[in-house]
């Protein structure tokens, strides 16, 4: 949904999305939609051969013109509670003026009147750290067996085995099969996800399903975690209000989503099953070293890069607000929601979350380049309200 599209090719993205995408058989997007929506069921839908022939999400149909849209308000910046050491700077380039980015058609979201910004004087994290994992139903290692985490020079993204606590959101939607990059937020319900808001937007989002450290070689081994769904068949996802009103650019600020997902094929929860990352918001804008770990479209494998971060502000009063930057080389379409991880810890595979693949042009126009919203007290909240709507029962 991010990157280097034309108008042009965005164009005819639109008029041949559906056609050679896998669409699903006769009465088989429907029927699923009606009936159950468990993790069998999204595992005989989701084949290993329509999960390699899935894509990234297409643009949207265009915006509202900015005239008739009210504006966000970004979150302001707050101050790290812990100094971090400098580190040999990487020039980051500066994203060249663009056309707005396309808006998708609203999803279910919860809605949030606009708060009046308060600073954040410390970082948060949330929740607080869980001393052991709750007992599973069905047998499972205790970790998870990590691969070789790659060790490359700043900014330099390298293809890798992936980390269980991170994945690909697989879903249908104009009859054609789409993936973005999601990752597991501890929770208290321990069935949470994370992902950009632009990935999850629309009616028409069917079939959604979290795959814990895909790869093509692997595409299940961890088999497949539903997006829980409603009594009225509505999938159970938080994005905030004003970005499905405003728009993914007037909104850019807020391009955050959480999802409930439900048990895997043996039962357990996916933060039994994988582990999670901390969300800590409130955090600044400048580290000295982030994780950056995105799902591209033209590998078969993810794709994880160490650099710095730095705070972008937009000056295209179409997209206002404040930004997280980090320069990776490598992050086409598809990456959309991977995680900015702080201190990724290679013993449990999981870090500090601070931001995901969005924001500014969607995550920024430029494979190199990748943006996020801030994590400040609008994503606490968020994050607060997908707590209090996805209890385990």
């Amino acid at each position: 949904m991010r990157r280097t599209l034309t108008v042009a090719a965005a164009a005819a993205a639109l008029l041949v999305s559906a056609g050679p995408l896998p669409v699903a058989e006769a009465g088989g997007a429907a029927t699923a939609a009606a009936g159950r929506w468990g993790a069998h069921e999204a595992e005989s839908f989701w084949t290993p051969e329509r999960m390699a022939s899935a894509r990234p999400l297409p643009p949207g149909p265009p915006e509202a013109p900015v005239a008739r849209q009210a504006p966000v308000v970004p979150p302001p910046p707050a101050t790290p509670g812990t100094p971090v050491a400098p580190v040999p700077p990487v020039p980051v380039p500066p994203p060249p003026a663009a056309a707005p980015s396309s808006s998708p058609t609203p999803t279910v979201t919860t809605s949030e009147p606009a708060p009046t910004p308060t600073p954040t004087p410390t970082p948060v994290t949330l929740p607080a750290p869980d001393p052991a994992p709750a007992p599973a139903p069905a047998p499972g290692p205790a970790r998870p067996t990590l691969p070789r985490i790659p060790a490359a020079g700043p900014g330099v993204g390298q293809d890798f085995g992936g980390l269980p606590v991170v994945g690909r959101m697989f879903l249908v939607k104009g009859g054609g099969s789409y993936f973005c990059t999601a990752s597991v937020v501890a929770s208290p319900g321990r069935n949470l996800v994370i992902s950009a808001a632009h990935c999850l937007l629309g009616a028409d989002t069917q079939q959604v399903a979290f795959v814990p450290q895909y790869t093509r070689a692997k595409p299940r081994p961890f088999g497949m975690f539903p997006v829980v769904r409603t009594a009225a068949g509505r999938s159970k996802i938080w994005i905030d209000q004003r970005y499905r009103t405003q728009g993914v650019n007037r909104a850019a600020a807020l391009d955050v989503a959480f999802a409930q997902v439900g048990p895997g094929p043996k039962g357990r929860r996916v933060q039994d099953a994988v582990g999670g990352n901390r969300l800590v918001t409130g955090a600044g804008y400048a580290h000295a070293r982030a994780t950056l770990i995105g799902h591209p479209s033209t590998a078969a494998r993810p794709r994880l890069c160490v650099n710095r971060t730095t705070k972008y502000t937009s000056g295209d009063a179409r997209i206002p607000g404040s930004f997280l930057r980090i320069a990776c080389t490598g992050y086409p379409g598809g990456t959309s929601g991977g995680p900015f991880l702080l201190r990724l810890d290679g013993r449990t595979g999981t870090g500090d979350v601070v931001g995901v693949i969005g924001g500014w042009k969607t995550g920024g126009d430029k494979p190199d380049v990748s943006y996020s919203s801030y994590f400040g007290a609008d994503v606490r909240k968020l994050y607060e309200k997908a707590v209090a709507g996805a209890k385990a029962p």
